[in-house]
C-alpha cells in the first residue's frame, strides 16, 4: 500500500487562529464563517469572493468586527495572495457548480476551479499556511461534465501538490460531498418555489437517486479533515441517498401540499442517474472512519513501471461507492431529514 508523504497532521485547535474562506459568501462559505466566529473561537474570518452585494448583505448579517472582506477572484493570484496574508488555515470553496454553466463555458470552469485552485494552493505554500482543504463534488468521479471534471482535475492539483512538496509546512487535503440540501441553486429552493408558485415539480427522471447532505454536515466534514487530515488526503461524508421522485414528494409533505402534481421533463444535458462518492479503486484503499472515509493520496513517483507493471489487487475486489447502493430514504426518511433544515423548522444540526 502506498503512504501519503511524511507529515504530520495540521493542529486541530483553531482557538486564536486567523482563518481564510474563498467563496465566502457563497451557501457553504457563510455557513463556515458562522461556525468558525460562534464555536471555534478564532482570531479572525477572511472572506475572499468577487461579489460585493454578498459581502455588504453578510458584514450587516453578522456584525462581527473579526471578519474581514477581501474583493477578488481566485483566478487573480495577486487577490489570493493578499486574503491570505497572517492567515493560518485556507478553507477552499471558491468555484463555478452549476453542471449546465459549465457545459456552456467549460474554458470559465477550467480558469475558476483548476486554475484558481492551483493560484490558491500555491499562494498558501508561499505564505505558510498551515492547512487548505479544499471542496470537491461526487460529480468529479467518473465525470461525465465539465463541471465534474474540472472538479477533478481541482482534486489531481492539490493532490500533486502533496507529491511534490512533501516537506511543504502548508497541509493540502480533499473533501468531496454530494447534494447539499437547500444550497444556493440547488433542487430543494426550486421545488419550494414551483409549490409557492403553484407549479408541478420538474423531476429529469423520477428514478434518479442523489446523496443529500445538511450544510451542517458538510461543515462537519470540512472540520474532520482539518482535524485528521495528512498530504493529500481525500474525506468523503457517508450519506444516504433518495430517488428524485421521492424528494420531489418529501418537499412537498414538508408544505403540507402531499398531492402536489410531480412533472417528468426528462434528463438534461451532462447528469447521471446515479452519483459516485468513491471510485471502486479509491475503496480499495480507503480507511473507514465511522462516519467519514479516508483515501490517502497516491504517493508513488514517475517511475514508470509502478504504472505499467505493477497492480494492486485489492482493486478488483471493490466497487463504487453510489447514490445507488447506499442507504436509500423512503418519503417518511426523507421529510424527516428535511426537517432538520433551519429553512423547514429545524436547528440544522
Amino acid at each position: 500500500m502506498t503512504t501519503a508523504p511524511e507529515q504530520p497532521p495540521a493542529s486541530t485547535d483553531l482557538s486564536g487562529a486567523r482563518v481564510a474562506i474563498t467563496g465566502g459568501t457563497g451557501s457553504f462559505g457563510s455557513t463556515m464563517a458562522r461556525h468558525l466566529l460562534r464555536d471555534r473561537d478564532v482570531a479572525a474570518v477572511h472572506v475572499l469572493s468577487r461579489d460585493e452585494a454578498k459581502q455588504h448583505e453578510m458584514r450587516l448579517a453578522f456584525a462581527d468586527p473579526r471578519l474581514r472582506f477581501f474583493l477578488g477572484d481566485v483566478r487573480d493570484p495577486d487577490s489570493v495572495r493578499s486574503a491570505l496574508v497572517g492567515v493560518d488555515h485556507v478553507f477552499h470553496a471558491a468555484a463555478l457548480k452549476q453542471v449546465p454553466s459549465c457545459e456552456f463555458f467549460p474554458q470559465q470552469a477550467v480558469k475558476t476551479n483548476v486554475v484558481g485552485s492551483h493560484n490558491v494552493i500555491e499562494a498558501a505554500h508561499v505564505a505558510g499556511v498551515r492547512s487548505v482543504v479544499c471542496l470537491s463534488t461526487d460529480k468529479a468521479v467518473q465525470p461525465v461534465n465539465a463541471m465534474g471534471m474540472s472538479k477533478a482535475l481541482m482534486e489531481k492539483t492539490a493532490q500533486a501538490f502533496a507529491r511534490q512538496h512533501p516537506q511543504s509546512r502548508t497541509v493540502v487535503s480533499v473533501t468531496r460531498y454530494g447534494n447539499v440540501m437547500y444550497s444556493r441553486g440547488s433542487v430543494i429552493p426550486l421545488f419550494v418555489a414551483q409549490i409557492a408558485a403553484g407549479r408541478p415539480l420538474t423531476v429529469t427522471d423520477p428514478t434518479m437517486t442523489r446523496f443529500l447532505m445538511s450544510l451542517g454536515e458538510s461543515v462537519a466534514l470540512v472540520d474532520h479533515a482539518f482535524t485528521h487530515a495528512g498530504p493529500g488526503d481525500l474525506f468523503v461524508r457517508k450519506a444516504p441517498a433518495a430517488t428524485m421522485e421521492t424528494l420531489a414528494r418529501a418537499v412537498a409533505v414538508v408544505r403540507g401540499v402531499p398531492d402536489h402534481p410531480v412533472e417528468v421533463i426528462g434528463t438534461r444535458h451532462g447528469e447521471k442517474r446515479h452519483e459516485t462518492l468513491l471510485s471502486r479503486e479509491e475503496m480499495a484503499t480507503a480507511d473507514d472512519e465511522g462516519d467519514y472515509f479516508r483515501v490517502p493520496v497516491d504517493a508513488r513517483s514517475m517511475q514508470y513501471s509502478k504504472y505499467f507493471e505493477e497492480g494492486d489487487p485489492r482493486a478488483s475486489v471493490e466497487s463504487d461507492y453510489t447514490s445507488e447502493n447506499t442507504t436509500r430514504l423512503d418519503v417518511d426518511a426523507t421529510v424527516a431529514l428535511l426537517r432538520t433544515l433551519p429553512e423547514f423548522g429545524g436547528s440544522g444540526s
